[in-house]
């Protein structure tokens, strides 16, 4: 179908300019539409002509798919191929497998520790989003006992593993209405799984040996009115892998091509350390949707969330903290003032590196759009009169007896002039690398 302009789709809407879709305006809304960052369902008003007309064409052309009770893990929904056109929406979900063959108590003590996993980077909490359970017993009692005590604990979307499709619609009813996944349905099975899927409120895995049997199956369970479809590629070689991941996508995004148009599924071989490493990352920058580790170990963890963070991130908006002034350790009033930007990077250095001196310090953190030292002062983000002007708006005369303010070294220059913005204030000026911070605070000011 050709793509539809904002104004070619504002056509077929109400005009009202009612608001109840989220936008203030038909034609802002349209122009989501053609975007495909909105879905013709949020207008309550929308006409039998319209849902024909522009039912497929403002349809994302990777479906979101939606996980878990509260439905709040999505994937899928993106609309640009490579991540600087725009930015990436939904990132990849990180999965670990545990096997119904593993010792009871061993199983028991890692889906604890699945659960109460946190890995804190530059402001976030990161955690696993999903768990697989694996029937390799082939004992239906013994699968669903461990499918319902993975849930009891992690309380986190599953992903049922089995290669006996009777067995999965049993499982999928134990855990109805948590959102979860089946895997995988297939030629021979489809009709058995959807029907399981459907009627527990999960989504359902797809494969088949290549692209052609695999659109040929995602087209015939959609047009039976089912949907939440997870594509799960077989594939023999990283090589491999990244090629189909890549196609599929290019499919999906740029020929329009909707049985391809979904999140994807990746099970992880556990053979080698690092060659789960590479896969994993491979998954990360190559669209995967779903990535499912072998085991659970946290030394993989953080080297792929660690990935995820740097991809999933709006390329035009870096990450960063909100503009105030934070306490690091315990401060008082006599306590020295540090200044820096709300690059998220930046502020968790810096802080750490104050924190890790043993002095307790204040950290002025005013608003730099997220920029580092030296391109916010190019940009003209970080000079003496916006600091000036924030430290004045956040009243730190009035927290602090200092008059001490310590800039990085990096912008020296700006030492003067911050003088004469803030009369009675003395600046010093500080090491240009947070590294040399700690020796800065024991030789200038403890001296």
């Amino acid at each position: 179908m050709k793509k539809l302009t904002g104004l070619q789709i504002q056509k077929y809407l109400p005009k009202t300019n009612c608001k109840e879709c989220g936008s203030n305006t038909c034609m802002a809304f349209a122009m989501k539409l053609a975007a495909k960052k909105a879905d013709l369902a949020d207008c309550p008003y929308a006409s039998d002509e319209a849902k024909a007309v522009l039912g497929a064409a403002a349809e994302p052309p990777v479906r979101p798919v939606t996980f878990g009770a509260d439905k709040s893990l999505v994937l899928g929904e993106e609309t640009v191929f490579y991540r600087h056109e725009k930015t990436y929406v939904h990132q990849t979900a990180l999965a670990v497998n545990v096997n119904d063959t593993d010792e009871p108590q061993a199983l028991e003590k890692t889906l604890q520790t699945i659960a109460d996993y946190k890995m804190e980077r530059v402001g976030e909490t990161l955690v696993i989003d999903m768990v697989a359970v694996t029937n390799k017993s082939g004992d239906s009692r013994r699968y669903l006992n461990l499918v319902n005590k993975a849930y009891d604990i992690v309380k986190r979307p599953l992903i049922l593993r089995s290669d006996d499709s009777k067995i999965l619609v049993e499982a999928a009813a134990a855990i109805s209405g948590t959102g979860s996944l089946l895997a995988s349905a297939t030629s021979k099975n489809a009709d058995e799984l959807v029907k399981a899927a459907s009627e527990n409120g999960h989504a359902l895995g797809v494969t088949a040996p290549n692209l052609n049997e695999l659109t040929t199956l995602t087209t015939a369970i959609k047009e039976k009115g089912f949907n939440n479809l997870v594509l799960q590629f077989q594939t023999h070689s990283l090589a491999e892998q990244f090629q189909i991941n890549s196609m599929a996508r290019k499919a999906a995004l740029k020929d329009n091509l909707k049985s391809l148009g979904y999140p994807t599924l990746k099970f992880l071989d556990a053979s080698d350390y690092s060659d789960t490493i590479v896969a994993g990352v491979n998954e990360i920058t190559k669209f995967g949707g779903i990535c499912v580790l072998p085991e659970f170990d946290p030394s993989q963890l953080v080297a792929l969330m660690t990935s995820r963070m740097n991809i999933y991130t709006d390329p035009q908006k870096p990450i960063q903290v909100e503009p105030d002034i934070y306490a690091v350790g315990e401060p008082g009033p006599e306590s020295p003032v540090f200044v820096t930007t709300n690059f998220s990077l930046t502020y968790f250095i810096i802080s750490g590196e104050i924190e890790n001196s043993g002095l307790s310090a204040w950290l002025v953190v005013p608003e730099c759009e997220g920029m580092s030292v030296l391109t916010s002062w190019a940009a003209g983000k970080f000079s003496a009169s916006s600091i000036a002007k924030f430290i004045q708006e956040k009243d730190l005369e009035g927290k602090v007896d200092s008059r001490q303010l310590i800039i990085p070294g990096y912008v020296s220059q700006i030492s003067g002039e911050l003088e004469d913005c803030l009369p009675g204030w003395k600046v010093v000026v500080g090491p240009q690398e947070s590294a040399d911070i700690e020796s800065f605070i024991s030789k200038i000011l403890a001296a």
